[in-house]
């Protein structure tokens, strides 16, 4: 008795439209996470000079959150290169060569 209740199909179709919308809102996350990155960094940085009164420590709370906005970027890349992997496995979106005989001959000339 496996059978779907309305409310499931309504979740399902629900789940679909809202896709597109949380992926781009991961889309922009990404540059809003690199600023707050940074502004956490200079935070610490700040912070830090206050704490023990000295100043160079501002910067190395500013290396810090540009090394965090860094990472977050590279777990971005591979969260996109892993999408695009699946997509060149899909027999939709291979690359296919055709070449005629006329085609051939074009190459040629030039």
């Amino acid at each position: 008795m496996s059978e779907n209740h309305p409310s499931q199909n309504e979740n399902e179709e629900e789940k679909k439209r809202l896709k597109p919308i949380i992926e781009g809102a991961e889309s922009l996350s990404l540059g809003i996470s690199m600023v707050v990155a940074v502004l956490i960094g200079v935070a610490i940085g700040l912070g830090l000079k206050k704490l023990f009164e000295m100043d160079w420590l501002l910067w190395v709370g500013v290396f810090i959150g540009i090394a965090a906005a860094g990472v977050n970027v590279f777990k971005a890349y591979s969260k996109q290169y892993k999408e695009f992997e699946k997509l060149s496995q899909d027999p939709r979106y291979k690359v296919k060569k055709h070449l005629d005989d006329e085609d051939e001959d074009d190459d040629l000339r030039y």
